[in-house]
């Protein structure tokens, strides 16, 4: 009987306060002051359910490390803020350093700082990542803006010069600008970097060769890599998606 009656209950509460919103017109000013502070409080308690529910509920899920991997991957990663809701998602007037979370910064050299940063909810049918980060630029007299994006530690545990590591980046920007993606791995007391160019509006990855490099593989320490955007002045660039993974280079 409880689903009966659930339903029933339901019906009469939604009944009630259909009357009383064709009514209020008509309602005396004390009966629908009344009226009003137990809607307020109703409406604060279902606006809650829906967030709650529509971060559970909307795909891509939140928390979601799921994406495409090269065959022989042996270590992949989504960063948090393309997983997790921030605990602030938006920021106006960014500093010249400005932490987003433990693990993504935003740096630029602007003194004008009209540069607002906010993370927002993916809900397009391809979108893989449960957030994006939006960059909106105004005026801008610096010489760089980067996002900086360190890779948690076991990113360099087993790295080797016969890894390639893969990073695929959606990035979107209303006007045409120029990126790149530069890669930073600190060994010991030295830190080598490998440098890419990445296509704004173009979805694809970049693989990063580690052959060439001078590695002392057992004293790799911290890996980070940036992504740089050239004159960014008046524009707005939506970081859609970004993941890494490590694999093998292919046997000849």
């Amino acid at each position: 009987m409880g689903k009966f009656l659930d339903r029933y209950i339901f019906r009469k509460v939604q009944a009630r306060w259909r009357q009383a919103a064709q009514m209020a017109g008509h309602t005396p000013p004390a009966q629908l002051r009344h009226q009003r502070d137990e809607a307020r409080k109703l409406r604060a308690d279902l606006d809650r359910l829906i967030h709650a529910a529509d971060g559970r509920l909307t795909r891509p899920l939140i928390g979601s490390n799921q994406f495409a991997k090269p065959l022989g991957t042996d270590w992949s990663w989504r960063p948090d803020l393309w997983r997790e809701p921030l605990s602030r998602s938006g920021l106006a007037s960014a500093p010249r350093r400005t932490p987003l979370d433990g693990q993504t910064t935003l740096f630029h050299d602007c003194a004008l700082s009209e540069i607002s940063l906010r993370q927002t909810r993916n809900r397009r049918d391809n979108d893989l990542a449960p957030f994006g980060l939006s960059l909106e630029v105004f005026e801008f007299a610096g010489s760089f803006l980067s996002l900086s994006v360190a890779l948690p530690a076991d990113a360099a545990q087993g790295l080797t010069k016969q890894h390639l590591i893969r990073v695929d980046a959606q990035i979107e920007a209303e006007r045409d600008t120029h990126g790149m993606a530069r890669l930073n791995i600190q060994h010991g007391p030295n830190t080598e970097q490998v440098l890419r160019e990445l296509d704004p509006n173009r979805t694809g990855g970049v693989d990063f060769d580690l052959a060439h490099l001078p590695l002392n593989e057992r004293r790799i320490d911290k890996i980070w890599l940036d992504l740089i955007f050239d004159a960014p002045t008046m524009n707005r660039i939506f970081v859609r998606e970004l993941t890494f993974c490590r694999h093998h280079r292919a046997d000849l």
